[in-house]
């Protein structure tokens, strides 16, 4: 057998490139603690998120290139392990001190299922083992309450709210704080203090990621959220119509314009499957998100069906990732939400810390 060293592992392992970051994963840091014993050999692979889509490949690929590299190599172990990457900001630190990253999932128009898109990406990336946070951001039409199927109270720590928990998701909205049966009636200001709230007072721990589900449009609450902490990214969810997907190029022109990265795109109800024959129909066109994407240069994370299944599991507080884990659509947004994770990663590691400047728009 050829000589059995680190070193050796370590260039064998050069071979294998993120495709994401386009560099080796021992540049990048993800392999750590390599032994020898004998001729076995075991190591750590550090993902920088646990719902990294080629989590699998990676460990695979190791194992083979390790064997071509050094013949009559024993057995190899590779432990998987992942320590998601933080966005670097010190205002964002300054506010919510344990959080890795905060994303904002929005629509230029009601009615795309923005807020069931966010819930079960938030639920995906749990399951996938990440600490996660959301804020249901839109006092207006709170949904978060009915889509968890949560009727409780937070309650008080240390003068800060604890956020409800449900699917392993750390949940708060205003929803949990008014009777369900009134109305909110609030000017701007006080719906975009709010969410300001949401940040300062509530105890949200240590997250990798926290989710803010926006109301539809580009209004007060959108502006204020850009305004009070720096985003790691945002999410435009639309549906394949082209009215939904003018609306989106407003939703994603305004990211633009206050510096927030477009993580990408999620087209909602691309298509329907008849449950009986299988017949794939096109009810509101197909394509329109992909195409919008390639045209505004962002990433298209993926399409997700007209599924009675998704509206069911909302209406009951079962989310469909909860509920049918091993369904074709609940695996769809699963993919959705391994994109993002990687998306994330790209944004955090390839771009350098944001400066600590203040946003002035004009409200």
């Amino acid at each position: 057998m050829s000589e059995l060293t680190k070193e050796r592992i370590l260039q064998s392992l050069k071979k294998i490139q993120d495709p994401d970051l386009h560099r080796d994963i021992v540049t990048l840091g993800f392999v750590k603690d390599v032994e020898i014993k004998g001729n076995n050999v075991s190591l750590r692979l550090e993902l920088t998120t646990p719902a990294c889509p080629v989590r699998d490949q990676f460990k695979a690929d190791s194992e083979r290139a390790i064997r071509e590299a050094i013949p009559g190599v024993g057995a190899i172990s590779i432990e998987m392990s992942s320590n998601v990457v933080s966005h670097l900001n010190e205002r964002k630190d300054a506010i919510i001190p344990g959080v890795k990253n905060t994303v904002a999932v929005a629509s230029g128009k009601g009615g795309v299922g923005k807020s069931t898109v966010a819930v079960n990406l938030a639920v995906s990336l749990a399951f996938d083992g990440a600490k996660v946070g959301l804020v249901d951001a839109d006092v207006y039409g709170p949904s978060a309450p009915l889509m968890f199927g949560i009727n409780e109270r937070p309650k008080m720590a240390n003068q800060k709210l604890i956020p409800l928990e449900k699917y392993g998701v750390r949940v708060m909205s205003i929803g949990f704080l008014v009777d369900p049966m009134q109305a909110v009636i609030w000017r701007g200001p006080m719906a975009s203090g709010a969410v300001k709230q949401f940040l300062s007072d509530v105890d949200w721990g240590e997250l990798d990621y926290l989710i803010f589900d926006l109301p539809p449009g580009t209004g007060d609450i959108q502006l204020t959220l850009v305004q009070t902490i720096p985003l790691t990214g945002a999410v435009i969810v639309t549906t394949p119509q082209d009215v939904a997907l003018a609306d989106a190029r407003k939703g994603l022109v305004m990211f633009t314009k206050v510096n927030v990265p477009v993580l990408g795109i999620v087209e909602n109800m691309s298509y329907y499957v008849c449950g009986h024959c299988g017949h794939r129909e096109n009810i509101f066109d197909s394509g329109g998100g992909q195409r919008t994407a390639s045209e505004l240069g962002v990433p298209f994370l993926g399409e997700i069906p007209l599924y009675t299944g998704i509206r069911a599991g909302g209406d009951k507080g079962v989310p469909l990732v909860a509920g049918e884990p091993d369904s074709s659509h609940s695996q769809a947004i699963r993919q959705i939400a391994r994109q993002l994770a990687a998306q994330i990663s790209i944004q955090n590691v390839m771009s350098p810390p944001m400066p600590k400047v203040e946003i002035l728009l004009n409200t």
